[in-house]
C-alpha cells in the first residue's frame, strides 16, 4: 500500500476549529478540510471547483504524528483592522480582494483573536481512496514540489519552512505501520490520530471530529470518528 509523505513545518501554524465570535482556535492535529484545500491549492483549482474539492476530500485517508513532545506550543495574537467597505486585500490568486456589504458595514476598529501552534512540526501520511482516479497521489507529489499558487498550514500567515512532499511510503500494510515510518526516533512515543475506520489499536481515545466541508454548498459540516494514541518510530522497534 503506497502512502505519501507530508512534512508540516513552520514557524506559525493553524490547524482551525470551530471559531468562537472573534476567536479563531485551533484543534491539535490538521482537518480532512484543510489538507483538501491545502492539495486543491497547488493543483491550481479554484473554488468554483466544487464537484472537485468534494470528490477529492471524500478519497483522502490521512494520519498525523508530532514530530516533538513540545510541539502543542500555542500563541494567541491580538489583531485589530480599520475596514472600510472599499479596501482591498492581497490573495493568493494574484487578484486583490474586496469587502462584501455596503457602506458603512465595517464602520468601527474590527477585534480578532488568532491561535497559532508555534514552531509546528508535524509528519502525515495520506493515501487516495480509488488510487487509480485522478488526481493521482503522483499528481499531488508534483503539485506540492511546483505549487500553482504560494501554499500555507492553516492560514495565509502560516508559510511552509520547507517542502511540504518528502517522499513516499511504498509497503505500510496499515496506517500505524505508515505513521511508525514518519515518527522521529530520538523522542517517541508521539502524539498520532488516525481514522477509527482504520482500526483502533493503540489508540487512548476515539471521539467525533467535524472536520469536513460540504464543498458543494460551501459549508462546514458532517463528522468522522478519529483515533488519538502515541506512536513509536518503526527504528526504534527494530
Amino acid at each position: 500500500m503506497q502512502w505519501m509523505r507530508l512534512r508540516l513545518r513552520a514557524p506559525l501554524g493553524a490547524f482551525g476549529g470551530e471559531s468562537i465570535d472573534a476567536h479563531g482556535v485551533i484543534r491539535d492535529f490538521p482537518s480532512l478540510s484543510m489538507l483538501t484545500g491545502l492539495l486543491a491549492n497547488a493543483l491550481g483549482w479554484t473554488r468554483t471547483m466544487r464537484a472537485e474539492h468534494q470528490s477529492l476530500q471524500e478519497r483522502i485517508v490521512f494520519g498525523a504524528v508530532w514530530e516533538r513532545d513540545v510541539g502543542l506550543s500555542r500563541m494567541t495574537d491580538y489583531q485589530t483592522a480599520q475596514l472600510g467597505w472599499n479596501d482591498q486585500a492581497w490573495t493568493t490568486r494574484g487578484v486583490p480582494g474586496g469587502r462584501a456589504g455596503g457602506q458603512g458595514t465595517y464602520a468601527g476598529a474590527h477585534q480578532r483573536w488568532r491561535d497559532y501552534h508555534m514552531d509546528l512540526q508535524m509528519a502525515v501520511v495520506l493515501r487516495l481512496e480509488p488510487a487509480d482516479a485522478s488526481p493521482s497521489l503522483e499528481d499531488l507529489a508534483t503539485a506540492l514540489l511546483r505549487p500553482a499558487r504560494p501554499l500555507f498550514i492553516g492560514r495565509k500567515s502560516c508559510l511552509p519552512s520547507r517542502p511540504i512532499f518528502d517522499g513516499w511510503i511504498e509497503d505500510a500494510t496499515d496506517i500505524r505501520a505508515a505513521l511508525r515510518d514518519v515518527a522521529a526516533a530520538d523522542v517517541s512515543p508521539l502524539r498520532a490520530c488516525w481514522p477509527e475506520s482504520e482500526g483502533n489499536d493503540g489508540a487512548n481515545r476515539t471521539t467525533d471530529v467535524t472536520d469536513e466541508r460540504n464543498w458543494l454548498s460551501g459549508l462546514h459540516g458532517g463528522s468522522r470518528r478519529v483515533c488519538e494514541g502515541r506512536i513509536t518510530s518503526s527504528s526504534e522497534v527494530e
